[in-house]
């Protein structure tokens, strides 16, 4: 039977538990054992599906269509776990489903309950993300304890570890050690409260992680086990890090984790977790000092979160490259139709990437314009497709009034319609063409040459389309159609031979990039822009020794500024 790990927090959110909980999955899989990642959200929408980017940041979409919390791209990029609809319930999915049951008479006549139908539930859906397969589930738990939203789950996992053998079940705890610098001390006191409120539910932390900015002294660790009841070498410290996130799992193990998560679910220890390829990594990206400079012209680019993916997949890309890779965070609506230069000159690629709503369309697509003109490298992810084939159709084939009937119902030309599937939907949320889809690649083409393969899987996320009845015309006038669904003719990969790197895809490869094995197309991208910055006649081909040289290679030197 699978063992369990629970992760919970407390004090403050964003103290980044979905980050420790990836770790500990990443620690699990070094030493062998085969791993399953959950989050439990606490609050009532059904899914993130529906929820603005400044409230939720990105919606994470797995392969089965599941549209989900952000954390999962944390489980995904650190673990190889797979992750489903089961991997992601929140406190409206939980009801949703025992209230259908209700209606259908499933409970014969009880009064439905919080304590055992709702908590009944939650353990079910537990059960749901373990295959035969999994030696390890873990499952976080969001938000902090003593909020009104988390008490049924946190009710749940109690009752859980009760029907589990001893041994079997971990319990995660995660609080702040704030650090007064007006008086030079740490103080323990809100980890004290938070393990108190823990305690009072019924559950008793194995293992207090205490994120801190400062490091945590013996001393520190006796008082915390003292008052906490727990033992002074389960009190991890998780200090803050100074170069990149991909810190935390080393970090972690130095500070003793992996043999005390053996230690109480009975696992073997034989040793220190093998990390060097990864330590490797954190090397490279502690020395790497070249930068190059991508615009990212987006709708929320005040919001780190609402781009996370995206952002960590040009960081995958930068370190493959031997390069910081700076975003300029460019707010589509401030690009000036007549004049886009004003924003974006200087940077070495352009990225705009998906997104709902009409706000800054009209920049996005100056920003397209500009980069195509000044052939300055160029992706469009998603929405950011389907800008591009708008500029194309408007600027070069001519089709004056050139849209998308998503926000221009009366175009003369919808060269982006909604698709056939989402016609007639009358509710929104988990009706979007959703997860994996297969993509069939033009041989010779910049597609095919950056994925080194002639078929694709990647993941989706919308409803409207490029509109078939005008590919003819936009390929006659220069570009190109790459990629295509190959059942249902779907458009999926749009590219413009003449430029030095110019893609649309309207998936989102962002949520397939992993540290050590970036997504190819970011990987082309971020060699592309390498290329820009070193000028003309430095132009990369895409799967050559240049791109192909392995995780940080450099290609060539840079030419000085």
């Amino acid at each position: 039977m699978a063992k369990h790990i629970f992760v919970t927090g407390g004090v403050v959110s964003s103290l980044g538990k979905g980050l420790t909980a990836a770790s500990i999955g990443m620690i699990l899989e070094r030493r062998g054992l085969r791993v399953a990642m959950q989050k439990f959200d606490p609050y009532i929408n059904v899914d993130p599906g529906t929820m603005s980017p400044y409230q939720h940041g990105e919606v994470y979409v797995t392969d089965d269509g599941a549209e989900t919390d952000l954390d999962l791209g944390h489980y995904e990029r650190f673990t190889h776990a797979q992750l489903t609809r089961n991997s992601n319930y929140t406190t409206g999915k939980i009801y949703s489903g025992v209230i259908a049951r209700e209606r259908q008479g499933a409970y014969l006549g009880c009064t439905v309950q919080v304590i055992p139908h709702i908590t009944d539930a939650i353990k079910e859906a537990i059960y749901s993300a373990i295959t035969p397969e999994v030696d390890v589930l873990i499952t976080e738990v969001g938000g902090t304890v003593g909020d009104i939203e988390s008490l049924p789950f946190l009710e749940a996992i109690r009752q859980f570890a009760l029907d589990r053998p001893r041994g079997d079940v971990l319990f995660v705890h995660m609080t702040l050690l704030p650090y007064l610098r007006a008086s030079g001390e740490m103080k323990t006191k809100p980890t004290q409260q938070s393990v108190g409120k823990l305690r009072e539910i019924g559950i008793l932390p194995d293992l207090l992680v205490c994120r801190t900015e400062e490091p945590m002294s013996e001393d520190m660790a006796r008082k915390i086990s003292l008052f906490c009841n727990v033992r002074p070498e389960c009190v991890i410290e998780e200090r803050d890090v100074a170069f990149s996130i991909y810190e935390v799992p080393t970090d972690l193990v130095r500070a003793g984790l992996d043999r005390r998560i053996c230690e109480r679910l009975d696992l073997p220890y034989t040793g220190p977790t093998d990390f060097d390829d990864w330590r490797a990594m954190l090397e490279r990206i502690r020395s790497t000092t070249d930068e190059i400079e991508i615009a990212l012209v987006g709708k929320y680019t005040e919001l780190s979160d609402a781009y996370k993916s995206i952002y960590e997949a040009l960081n995958h890309a930068g370190i493959h490259a031997a390069r910081k890779v700076k975003v300029r965070r460019v707010r589509a609506e401030d690009v000036s139709v007549d004049q886009p230069g004003q924003l974006l000159t200087g940077v070495h690629g352009v990225l705009v990437p998906g997104g709902f709503g009409e706000r800054g369309l009209e920049g996005k697509v100056a920003a397209i314009r500009w980069a195509r003109e000044n052939r300055v490298p160029f992706f469009g992810i998603c929405l950011g497709m389907q800008c591009a084939v708008i500029e194309y159709a408007r600027d070069v084939l001519g089709l004056a009034g050139a849209h998308t009937l998503e926000h221009s119902p009366h175009t003369p030309h919808p060269v982006i319609h909604l698709m056939e599937s989402q016609k007639g939907l009358e509710t929104k949320g988990g009706n979007m063409r959703l997860g994996a889809q297969t993509c069939r690649l033009v041989p010779g083409s910049l597609a095919a040459r950056l994925y080194g393969a002639g078929e694709i899987s990647e993941r989706h996320r919308h409803r409207y389309e490029y509109n078939e009845a005008y590919r003819a015309r936009l390929e006659a006038a220069g570009l190109l159609t790459s990629g295509v669904h190959p059942e249902l003719g779907l458009v999926e990969i749009c590219e413009l031979p003449s430029h030095p790197f110019f893609i649309g895809v309207q998936f989102h490869p962002e949520f397939k990039s992993k540290p050590l094995a970036p997504h190819p197309i970011f990987r082309g991208f971020v060699q592309a822009a390498i290329d820009h910055a070193r000028g003309p006649g430095t132009r990369s081909e895409p799967g050559s020794a240049a791109q192909g040289a392995g995780t940080g290679a450099r290609a060539r030197e840079p030419v000085p500024a």
